[in-house]
């Protein structure tokens, strides 16, 4: 009984070091084949350091930074969950609903 006990945890611990390696590769070239989620992302970047430059500036106060911020970090989640939701990349129409928050916000910065 000892025996079989080993043997089947060994193929367990197997089994579950392959199933790592699997998901560490696929998620390297994770990038490179969702580019719809990487644009809005890089877009999501681009504007908080946009908030931090004209907050450093003194075009916006902390108060207005802090808001702008955290409405790019809802857009970021929305894109996380969507992306979770459809297996690791957002649909067209996503990215559609996405940059269309991202515009919106962009007009509100340093308004």
């Amino acid at each position: 009984m000892k025996v079989a006990s080993k043997i089947i945890l060994a193929a367990v611990s197997v089994s579950s070091v392959g199933m790592l390696g699997t998901a560490a590769s696929a998620g390297r070239g994770w990038a490179a084949n969702h580019p719809r989620q990487h644009e809005v992302l890089a877009r999501d970047h681009h504007q908080i350091a946009r908030i931090d430059r004209e907050q450093r500036d003194g075009q916006i106060t902390g108060a207005q930074a802090r808001a702008d911020r955290s409405v790019d970090r809802s857009i970021a989640a929305q894109d996380h969950a969507d992306a979770r939701a459809n297996g690791g990349f957002i649909t067209r129409g996503q990215q559609a609903q996405l940059n269309g928050e991202e515009n919106a916000e962009n007009r509100t910065i340093g308004r």
